[in-house]
């Protein structure tokens, strides 16, 4: 069965000022997403995630690598063939507040992608504004506001309504709860799970939150320094880390529930810079598991169990 989405071998590759080498903030990477499935992406900030998002839509193109959508390669298509298949696209951005022109009614942002694909008249479209509101939990009454006139939760209730008036296959969701109230997220969660269901979408959710992630994910890919160091089921990825950066991450979870409390696995040293990738495996000047290999051959990609596929010289 062919996957929804399909990346090989993806780089991007940005030129450091003064001819000072490349960042590499997407460094070969290789997933699939299947029809109806959840992906997470997880990792610290300055990993790569949401570079990894934008080429998935061709919101930038890549180095090199190729991206298929529905077995179509995206980087094959034509300017107007592409602007075609944005409509099975869509994203919802991190900050809801920053994403919504404060010079727009709501009506008008999220009309405006129907107006842009030219798809009904405008009486129809103020129809289906009025239907993408309710299915987002706000009245009709808020077609006619401004976006400050919102609260946070409810800006990024507009967001995912802009996002879903084209009845796009996949949504790509950047963060789409760091910027809120944690009182707000689980309701803004609990929405995103339920319109996935009724609407049969497909997710790619990006987030640095690994809890908010294990709650709504059917898999999970983890990135450091642009490449997926682990990746498979959610549950297993989460129960039973293989490499020592899911480790890490996933030992910083916090629990109230002193039973479920996990073994804290701290990490030394800081991040290094995309543009100074170290030699061998990049994770091991802050690994406590690191052997004389890892400082000079880089680990390949081993089929660990229950499928998670792991880049770690430990397996």
């Amino acid at each position: 069965m062919t996957p929804l989405v399909s990346v090989e071998n993806l780089m991007k590759l940005y030129a450091v000022r003064e001819g000072r080498g490349m960042i590499r903030a997407v460094d070969g990477v290789s997933l699939t997403l299947a029809e109806g499935e959840t992906l997470g992406i997880v990792g610290e900030s300055g990993c790569g995630k949401s570079t990894l998002a934008r080429l998935i839509l061709r919101l930038i193109g890549p180095t090199s690598g190729s991206i298929k959508f529905d077995g179509e390669d995206l980087s094959s298509l034509s300017a107007s063939a592409l602007r075609r298949r944005r409509r099975d696209m869509q994203i919802v951005f991190q900050d809801p507040y920053a994403s919504l022109d404060p010079r727009m009614t709501i009506g008008r942002i999220i009309a405006e992608p129907l107006a842009i694909h030219g798809i009904g008249p405008r009486r129809t479209r103020r129809d289906k504004v009025m239907t993408l509101l309710g299915l987002v939990g706000l009245d009709e009454g808020a077609a006619d506001r401004y976006p400050h006139e919102f609260s946070g939760g409810q800006r990024q209730r507009i967001g995912i309504a802009r996002a879903l008036a084209l009845e796009p296959r996949l949504v790509v969701l950047d963060e789409p709860v760091s910027a809120l109230d944690v009182s707000i997220q689980s309701q803004i969660l609990n929405l995103l799970m339920d319109l996935k269901e009724r609407l049969k979408l497909s997710y790619i959710f990006i987030s640095h939150d690994l809890g908010v992630v294990e709650h709504v994910s059917d898999r999970v890919a983890v990135m450091y320094l642009g490449r997926i160091v682990e990746e498979g089921d959610a549950t297993r990825v989460f129960n039973s880390p293989l490499h020592p950066y899911t480790e890490a991450l996933i030992s910083a979870i916090p629990s109230l529930d002193p039973a479920l409390s996990r073994k804290p696995f701290i990490l030394t040293g800081d991040l290094p810079s995309p543009d100074s990738i170290p030699q061998g495996c990049r994770f091991h000047p802050r690994c406590p598991k690191t052997m004389d290999v890892c400082r000079s051959t880089p680990p390949a990609i081993t089929l660990g169990p229950g499928g998670v596929s792991v880049e770690c010289h430990l397996y």
